[in-house]
């Protein structure tokens, strides 16, 4: 991805394993080679109550009556 690019990060899952830590990783793992940094996922959800302290999203069923879904946004720095 170019600098100043963004990527979203998907998944329907409530696991770590699958979310945060999968995010997590990639940041480690391109630090030096793709530099990026998170991106506040919440704006991009007006109307969402209880989207947590961010930048990534967890939608859970009992609060958003939606499916487990996760959502992480990347912008490439450099």
């Amino acid at each position: 991805m170019r600098p100043g690019g963004v990527v979203a990060y998907a998944t329907c899952s409530p696991h770590p394993a699958e979310t945060r830590a999968v995010v997590q990783d990639v940041l480690r793992a391109t630090r030096a080679e793709t530099p990026a940094e998170p991106v506040d996922a919440r704006p991009l959800m007006p109307g969402v109550p209880d989207l947590g302290e961010g930048p990534d999203v967890q939608l859970w069923p009992h609060l958003h009556g939606t499916d487990a879904m996760y959502l992480a946004l990347l912008r490439r720095t450099a």
